[in-house]
């Protein structure tokens, strides 16, 4: 039985076409190539921040993050980024009475930003608030801490295997993949991925069916 639902943030909950094309206006490329780099280190097993690092070999991340905030372009969210499926499928979970919790690799800014939309969500944390950020097997003991559930009556939903998927299994959490962006669509039919998660879906929709149906013993 499914009690605890936790949901990745980027590419999950919310589009990172803005997080990337502002990046890439502050650093003076096109939004083509920054998006371009972006993918090829992700696919290549390397962090999306090494994108940055291949256009400038020398950049200090933290010190750009701080010199676009105090220049008036840091990070922005809002309505606009969320996936259209987020906020029904996350009051639909609510209203079987599945606890909701958003737990991703973002800034506490970022956290910050996620909670004045005011989500259907019980919780909404970021790796920046915990000081600890996914793959690594202490974001996932947190995951566990926060759900309210055993690992094994909590789900999480992602749509990267190397962060989300694998490391969420191996804490002993149920897992669903999500086709979604460009690491859920060029990882949807690895049967690695497949083999690691519980369930492979398209939306966030599918999740109070798909839960009820596992609840009921469907396969």
């Amino acid at each position: 039985m499914i009690r605890t639902v936790v949901l990745d943030i980027g590419e999950t909950l919310t589009r990172d076409d803005r997080y990337w094309a502002s990046w890439a206006d502050w650093l003076g490329v096109s939004r083509h190539t920054l998006s371009a780099l972006v993918g090829a280190v992700v696919v290549d097993g390397r962090d999306n921040a090494d994108a940055i690092r291949l256009l400038r070999p020398d950049v200090d991340i933290s010190a750009e993050y701080a010199a676009r905030d105090a220049a008036g372009h840091g990070e922005r969210l809002d309505e606009s980024d969320l996936y259209e499926d987020v906020r029904p499928a996350l009051s639909a979970l609510r209203a079987v009475g599945v606890r909701v919790v958003v737990a991703g690799n973002q800034s506490r800014r970022a956290g910050d930003l996620l909670r004045r939309l005011d989500l259907p969500a019980d919780l909404v944390v970021t790796s920046g608030e915990w000081g600890v950020a996914k793959p690594a097997g202490g974001f996932f003991d947190r995951v566990v801490a926060v759900s309210g559930s055993p690992a094994a009556e909590t789900l999480y939903v992602g749509d990267h295997p190397a962060n989300d998927v694998h490391p969420a299994r191996a804490a002993g959490l149920r897992t669903a993949h999500l086709r979604r962006g460009p690491w859920g669509h060029w990882w949807a039919d690895d049967p690695e991925v497949r083999a690691a998660a519980d369930w492979s879906i398209d939306a966030l929709t599918e999740l109070p069916e798909m839960i009820f149906s596992s609840d009921n013993g469907a396969t």
